[in-house]
């Protein structure tokens, strides 16, 4: 088992020392998601699957042709006073038939109908653009948070590892006890262990990106040096929530929704009116052998156009139940539009609340860094003076490393606090990934760098 140690963190330096030269940008990674990830492919394809769905709807106001031909054969006996005859012959029947509808109210609200689900697969994409972006973002800046773990809790091994060489020295000496060596030992072998932890979260972090974005070994470039965040979003809840009852594309799907409903209530009232249609017809009927009373042959062009009405008189109360059943339809679209904007307002005033005490922390934690590395370097004079022992500077080292991590992920959580805001708003777009992108160094440098 110690053997596999060393491997699996070697494996993990070499896979990041691998992407010094193709370290990849987060706006290179989301353009790559958009032709990779598989659920974002499935929202294109159901997007245009909708679109021309919606187009059908617009068929019921259009004119209607088919070609009809046929051939038949009569055989027939003819009995007559003078006595009994066969009479055998063919016919041939081809024709063409259109239908033009003039009033048809339930195809019109189709038709609307058709106009409104085509808006409602518009907003259905943008969820899923704003999802991939979110997706993408998320996985991005987890490989960077292991990637920071990692090289953090090397440099404390480090530091440790000089910690438990003091102590034996000091032993050695006779200026410390044993307990000084067993603790930082300890220690030592803490450090190792979260060590192959953090190396094998790097990696499933890495896997899981690689296929997000459809490439293997990505390597995305850390935050630049010194680290510049963008500046919060401006504004306050309210400001937010406003302009997603504006824009957002659950609230457009929702009021969308609410309109079919209503039109489908037009569509079941129409089964009460009636229909007029304007008829056009041209057949050609053939009989080679004559008719049934002749033997002549016969050629008959005929032509017809004509207007057609169609008068509902009783349906056994089936347009009354499905007027009923619209309308409790179209009930359930209103409630289900109040709850979208319910769900969207707490959304956005939570993701605001959290970006706010997401900058806060940052402040905070940037503030305990200093502290921390003020209480280090206080241990570590107060130890080689003798007021201090050596569990207080390992203490003292342990604090400094996981306030660092803190920091790593509290900066991170709040790149990700802007993009979800924007995303709980309705607003986000591929260009609010730039910011972003612009505080991140430039390409060649890796986090081993740093």
């Amino acid at each position: 088992m110690r053997a596999l140690r060393p491997r699996l963190v070697s494996c993990t330096i070499a896979l990041l020392a691998a992407g010094t030269a193709q370290a990849q940008s987060l706006v290179d990674l989301y353009e790559s998601a958009r032709t990779n990830d598989a659920t974002w492919q499935a929202a294109q394809a159901q997007y245009e699957a909708t679109q021309a769905r919606a187009a059908q709807a617009k068929a019921g106001l259009l004119p209607q042709v088919g070609l009809q031909g046929g051939i038949s054969r009569t055989e027939a006996d003819i009995r007559t006073d003078a006595g009994t005859g066969p009479r055998n012959f063919n016919t041939q029947q081809i024709g063409v038939q259109a239908t033009q509808p003039i009033y048809r109210p339930a195809n019109w609200a189709t038709y609307e109908q058709g106009k409104r689900q085509y808006e409602i697969a518009r907003a259905q994409l943008s969820l899923a653009e704003q999802d991939l972006i979110v997706r993408v973002s998320q996985a991005y800046f987890d490989v960077l948070a292991a990637q920071d773990t990692l090289r953090l809790v090397q440099a404390q091994k480090a530091a440790v590892g000089e910690q438990l060489a003091a102590a034996k020295r000091n032993f050695e000496l006779g200026n410390a006890t044993v307990t000084d060596s067993r603790e930082a030992q300890a220690r030592h072998d803490i450090v190792v262990a979260q060590e192959i932890a953090a190396a094998n979260e790097l990696q499933v972090r890495k896997l899981a990106l690689d296929q997000l974005v459809g490439r293997s070994g990505t390597a995305p470039l850390p935050l630049a040096e010194p680290v510049a965040l963008p500046p919060p979003a401006p504004g306050d809840a309210a400001s937010w929530v406003a302009q997603a009852e504006d824009t957002h594309p659950a609230l457009a799907q929702a009021r969308l929704a609410l309109d079919v409903a209503g039109l489908e209530i037009d569509k079941a009232r129409a089964g009460h009116k009636p229909t007029v249609d304007a008829t056009l017809g041209y057949s050609v009927v053939n009989n080679p052998q004559g008719v049934i009373d002749s033997t002549t042959r016969t050629r008959i062009h005929a032509a017809q156009v004509g207007v057609q009405l169609t008068v509902p008189l009783f349906a056994g109360f089936a347009v009354e139940n499905r007027v009923k059943e619209t309308l409790a339809l179209e009930d359930q679209a209103r409630a289900n539009l109040a709850a979208a904007r319910r769900s969207v307002t707490q959304a956005t005033q939570a993701a605001f609340l959290g970006l706010q005490a997401g900058a806060g922390q940052v402040r905070a934690l940037e503030a305990a860094e200093a502290s921390s590395q003020s209480a280090l370097d206080a241990n570590r004079l107060g130890y080689q003076v003798g007021v201090r022992i050596n569990i207080d500077v390992l203490n003292a080292q342990s604090q400094l490393y996981q306030t660092k991590r803190d920091l790593a992920v509290a900066r991170y959580n709040l790149l990700m606090g802007q993009l979800r805001l924007r995303q709980a708003n309705g607003t986000l777009t591929a260009e609010d990934l730039r910011p972003v992108n612009a505080a991140l160094a430039a390409p060649g440098t890796t986090p081993l760098a740093r």
